[in-house]
């Protein structure tokens, strides 16, 4: 596996240990967290992975919610990996976690009935944004649902001021893509159909938004 730069969890690797607390002070955690559950419905015997599942918090979720499914996660961070193994083991689930090095995700075409990602594209500059969103099109099945929570277009001047804290720890570079709404027009670029912004909140850091749309 390359090492591929990337962008950690908090902008910098010795802040990654701090990244649960940070957004439970930061963010309404379990609001945002529930609502993303209730996007995602996972159902019974499903497939659905979760791209870049950072320390693990939405998988415990996902697979608490529906322990049925068939649940796998992909990130680019080994650290997270380790951080999001201990906490699967203390809690007896069972979750494929895999890692990948920036390129081709290391699954077939058509596996997934649903891929989701929380606060991930926010971290990539826009030609990642566009090749990781092809590889997500790539391994969801026909008619296979997409759901990215993420931030989004700020509904109000004090929502685009308070999202300059995260500009300032994830780089204005990926960051602003998301704060001018561009999050739609890339998932229709690479195919997607019915694209839509389903609900958005806003936080302490910025207008928080929830994008879904279906493989064609």
């Amino acid at each position: 596996m390359q090492d591929k730069p990337f962008i950690p969890a908090l902008g910098y690797n010795f802040l990654t240990n701090y990244y649960d607390l940070t957004i439970r002070l930061t963010m309404p955690e379990q609001r945002f967290r529930e609502t993303l559950i209730k996007e995602i419905e996972p159902q019974t015997n499903e497939k659905i992975l979760e791209f870049g599942f950072g320390t693990g918090q939405n998988l415990i979720r996902v697979k608490t919610q529906n322990p049925s499914i068939q649940l796998y996660g992909l990130d680019i961070d080994p650290k997270v990996k380790a951080i999001t193994e201990h906490k699967l083991t203390n809690q007896q689930l069972e979750v494929t976690l895999d890692l990948y090095d920036g390129g081709k995700f290391p699954y077939p075409d058509a596996q997934f009935d649903k891929v989701y990602s929380c606060l991930v594209f926010h971290q990539l500059d826009a030609d990642t944004k566009r090749f990781c969103l092809k590889e997500i099109y790539r391994v969801l099945k026909p008619t296979g649902t997409l759901i990215i929570a993420d931030w989004g277009k700020a509904q109000n001047l004090l929502m685009r001021f308070t999202f300059g804290i995260v500009q300032l720890l994830d780089g204005f570079k990926t960051t602003d893509d998301n704060v001018k709404g561009l999050m739609p027009k890339f998932i229709s670029e690479v195919g997607f159909r019915e694209v839509s912004v389903s609900q958005s909140m806003n936080t302490a850091i910025g207008t928080f938004s929830y994008f879904k749309a279906t493989k064609r």
